[in-house]
């Protein structure tokens, strides 16, 4: 059942997590407590799949706040990738993990400079304006 979510997080695939969170009503639970480096919630971000997103935030919403083996949020890999609806949705959730560091001690603010997500950065700033003001870890 873990490999069938992980793949509807791939694909986007509302029907299927609501499918499967049919036949088990805990598998947000237990997914969340297993030692996956990346939750669903990370890999929907990454891939800008905002139905999916909103989808499970609205199930749990302090997913929005966990961190990968990088130190990586859903909002550090939405912003990297320029996904702006889905950073939207991740920033209405938990606003404060603007100014959450990655490992290498960047916010998403940062991340969104130096890709060039113009979209995103106003966005970020929009909703904490002091995480652009955070030096970096190399100041």
């Amino acid at each position: 059942m873990e490999r069938r979510i992980y793949e509807a997080a791939v694909e986007g695939n509302i029907i299927s997590l609501l499918k499967l969170l049919q036949e088990d009503a805990l598998i947000l639970d237990r997914i969340t407590v297993s030692c996956y480096g990346e939750t669903l919630l990370h890999i929907a971000s990454m891939l800008g799949h905002a139905e999916f997103v909103q989808e499970l935030v609205g199930r749990k919403p302090e997913l929005a706040g966990e961190l990968d083996s990088r130190k990586s949020s859903p909002l550090h890999l939405a912003t990297s990738k320029g996904c702006l609806d889905t950073v939207k949705i991740l920033v209405s959730v938990n606003p404060e993990m603007c100014l959450a560091r990655d490992r290498d001690g960047n916010n998403p603010v940062h991340i969104a400079a130096m890709k060039g997500r113009v979209s995103v950065l106003r966005e970020l700033v929009k909703v904490r304006c002091n995480a652009a003001r955070m030096l970096m870890e190399r100041g």
